[in-house]
């Protein structure tokens, strides 16, 4: 065909994970073996031999640099006009967009802020202080990955407390009680950490059926790289949007 000419640089491997587009599929590879170069065809095919918006096609990756990589791929070969609603970014990356339209729904404004890092380290140390915590004991490192190891788990404060009040862990139920302080804080000065861009469009798919039928309907493919390295809510998120298909 026409414009396809891109296929007859794959392998025989290759090009069935290209032009293999329905249903659940998942393609197993090494390294060096030419994963980008699949996907990138993958979608391409999809646009040029199925006549599928870029708009209609989400694909993410894990690292910005494998997300520019492969935006800056499709959009040398088709184009900036076909490539002006291109989805190929980090789950994060997508996320923001999802929460910039929506997440008004969940009691944030959308002019949210993005804490990194050192600004999550900074309310954390705060709260301890103010808690009359040593750092000694609880180290703001400690606190911020049982804090985001919750949040992958998708569980909340209350929870998190009574699960350790039950299991007699002291130290647990006083993180629960900052991890109970940190939301707050968050929720106060409208801003998310990483963990809650995905955690927070994961809650508003799953509370709001309008918006999750819209992105249903929106992303007729989905394309995970690098699928492996999928977390609980990474698992959910591609889940909820690639449901009922």
């Amino acid at each position: 065909m026409d414009g396809l000419e891109f296929l007859d640089t794959l392998n025989p491997a290759q090009r069935e994970a290209a032009e293999t587009t329905e249903g659940y599929i998942r393609v197993i590879a090494g390294a060096g073996s030419g994963k980008t170069k699949t996907l990138t065809a993958r979608y391409l095919y999809l646009v040029q031999a199925l006549g599928v918006s870029t708009a209609n096609i989400l694909c993410v990756t894990f690292t910005n640099k494998a997300a520019d990589e492969l935006k800056d791929r499709i959009e040398r070969m088709l184009g900036p006009e076909a490539a002006a609603d291109i989805w190929a970014s980090t789950f994060h990356s997508a996320c923001v967009r999802i929460l910039r339209r929506d997440i008004e729904k969940l009691g944030f404004s959308s002019r949210f802020t993005i804490y990194d890092t050192d600004d999550s380290k900074r309310v954390i140390k705060d709260i301890l202080k103010e808690m009359g915590l040593e750092e000694k004991t609880f180290s703001v490192r400690e606190v911020l990955s049982v804090i985001s190891n919750a949040k992958d788990a998708m569980m909340m404060p209350e929870e998190f407390s009574q699960l350790w009040e039950q299991r007699g862990d002291w130290r647990r139920v006083r993180m629960g009680r900052v991890y109970a302080a940190y939301n707050r804080r968050l929720r106060d000065a409208n801003a998310l950490d990483f963990d809650d861009i995905i955690l927070h469009t994961v809650e508003l798919l799953q509370s709001d059926r309008q918006t999750l039928e819209y992105y249903r309907n929106k992303f007729r493919y989905v394309l995970i790289d690098e699928y492996q390295d999928t977390n609980h809510m990474q698992y959910m998120l591609a889940s909820l949007l690639a449901g009922g298909r």
